[in-house]
Parts: C-alpha cells; structure tokens; sequence
C-alpha cells in the first residue's frame, strides 16, 4: 500500500522531520525501558508512576465514611472540580450532599490500589461512589462526576434545552482542552526533564489559543456558558482561572496571562465565592498549611482540622 503524506502546505513529511532530528529517531516498534522512564530524573516529574499498563500494583481496600458520597481524590485542578460542587451544592441548601472526601496520594501510588481500580480502571483522580443507591454508583472522570450531581440534584445545570446543550458544550470543551494544558504545557514548562523548544512552543501555542477562545466568550457575558453560574464554570476555572491567577505552573509571565482581562475578571469573581473557597481546600497537602484540608469528613473540619491545627495537635502530645 502506498503511503499517504497528510501534510499540511509548508510543513514537512514526518519522514523528513525524523530525518532532520539529529538527538532521537522512534524505533520501529516503541518498547518500555523501565530503568530511564520509571524514575522521576529520567521521566520527569510523576515518573516513577507511569507504566504502560493498568490494573492494581497493589491489594488494599478503601476507607469508607459516613456520608452518602464518598469521594477519592487529591486537590488537583481536576479535585477541585468535584469539591468545589459539593460545597456549592451544600451551600446552596441541599444538605443530602454531604460526603466524605478521602485523600489519594497520587506521588505514592495510591490511586493503583486494588480498592481504587475498582471504582475507576483508569486509575485516575478524582472518583467517587454514591451510596445513597442501590447498588452503590460509582462514577469515574471529572467532568461524569459534575454531570451526574448536577443532574442529582437538579442544581448548576440549565433545564431548557438551549442553555442546558451549551452548558454541555463548555464543559466536554473543558475536558478536551485542559489535557493540553497540563499534559502538554505543565508537562513541558514545569515537569519534563529538561526544557525542549518544539513540545514548549506547541503547547504554548495552544494553550494561549485556549485563553483567548474564553476571553472572546466572557466579553460577552459574565459566566462561560450564559449568564448563571454552571458546573462549566466549575469545571474550567480550577485550571484556566488559576492560571490567570498565577496559581499554576508559576507561568503567568511567561504565558503574558494580563492580556486576557476578561478571563482574569471571571476568575477573580469566582475566586470570591465562599464555596470556591472552601473546595480549593478538600485534600490539600500543599502551601499555607492554613488552607490545607487533607481530608473532609464534616463541615467543622474546615475550621478544627486544616494542617496547621492537625500539626499543632501532634506537636502538643
């Protein structure tokens, strides 16, 4: 069969470009080299945790709490997601939201364990089981996870068909989007190695595309999807707020995130909400030990259990 070259005008075949490439040319078939992937100098950051493989390293069952949702996640971008809704959705009255929010160690492994894999076969955060039904729900992926509370409870997602498809627009552009933004570009310009133009330029590139898709989208309304407040904003603010905000990747310079005024006018007025504020919390092991909530098993442990009353504790005995 004769082989198709699918190139754009002014670019080059790839046969070409491997040619150029003086360091590395792919094998004809790619085979896993533990020793110079599985560590993190050698596969950068979360090195020593990827495998070409899933399934559980590991058997260990789950903690389990109290509460109908129990919740298993890290305070990611992608955690803060699903935290930042139940506080919402506890904040705004439905007190049948209650849940437990288990912290999973990604760095260590935790998300590998059999009890894990269980509840997501991808064996990534955030998970959650609800077991309010019968049989116990679990729902796996973030943005599933809005969906389905948002649907549980009627709440953050519009009814009538036109602003509910939008508010469903935004948030799969979200769940397409934000991989490029951290897998791509947060790998690239905070994790890899070292620093490598093209995959930095690429990803750069995309990434100040994606910026400018929503700062063209709030000029023209106060929230992404309209004018309420909706899991789409939820979903995107952890990763494209907290980028403007110079929370993420300490690239705000670099990505010149000022140019962006309506996104940073959004952000800011989310960032004020006492919901948003509390979900940033939830399985936090990092920064102001003040703000760090490591597990939420009650809404008294935003005041008597963050990491710096927990320390204090132990320091005590």
């Amino acid at each position: 069969m004769a082989r198709v070259n699918l190139t754009l005008p002014g670019t080059k075949c790839v046969e070409d470009s491997v040619m150029d490439n003086q360091g590395y040319a792919p094998p004809k078939v790619w085979r896993w080299e533990q020793s110079s992937l599985a560590d993190d100098s050698g596969g950068g950051r979360f090195g020593s945790i990827n495998r070409p493989t899933a399934g559980a390293w590991y058997e260990q069952a789950l903690p389990v709490g109290k509460h109908p949702f129990q919740l298993y996640s890290l305070g990611t971008p992608n955690g803060v997601k699903v935290t930042i809704l139940f506080e919402e959705l506890l904040e705004s009255g439905h007190d049948e939201a209650e849940y437990d929010a288990h912290l999973v160690r990604i760095t260590e492994g935790e998300q590998f364990s059999s009890g894990f894999v269980e509840i997501n076969p991808n064996s990534k955060i955030p998970a959650m089981v609800d077991r309010s039904t019968r049989p116990d729900t679990r729902v796996f992926e973030s943005g599933a996870i809005l969906l389905y509370l948002a649907e549980k409870f009627a709440a953050f997602l519009p009814t009538e068909h036109g602003p509910r498809t939008e508010c469903l627009n935004w948030l799969f552009w979200q769940m397409g989007a934000a991989p490029l933004l951290g897998g791509g570009f947060g790998h690239f310009y905070a994790y890899a190695p070292e620093y490598m133009e093209y995959p930095t330029d690429r990803y750069t590139m995309e990434v100040k595309r994606q910026l400018d898709v929503l700062d063209r989208q709030l000029a023209e309304q106060p929230c992404v999807a309209g004018e309420s407040y909706t899991i789409a904003d939820m979903a995107i603010w952890p990763w494209y707020g907290a980028l403007v905000l110079g929370r993420l990747y300490d690239a705000g310079e670099f990505l010149s995130v000022d140019e962006y005024s309506n996104v940073r006018r959004w952000a800011e007025h989310i960032d004020q909400r006492p919901a948003v504020q509390r979900g940033r919390m939830v399985n936090r092991t990092w920064g102001d030990p003040q703000r760090q909530l490591p597990e939420r098993h009650d809404a008294s442990d935003f005041e008597h259990r963050t990491a710096d009353k927990l320390d204090g504790a132990e320091d005590s005995q």
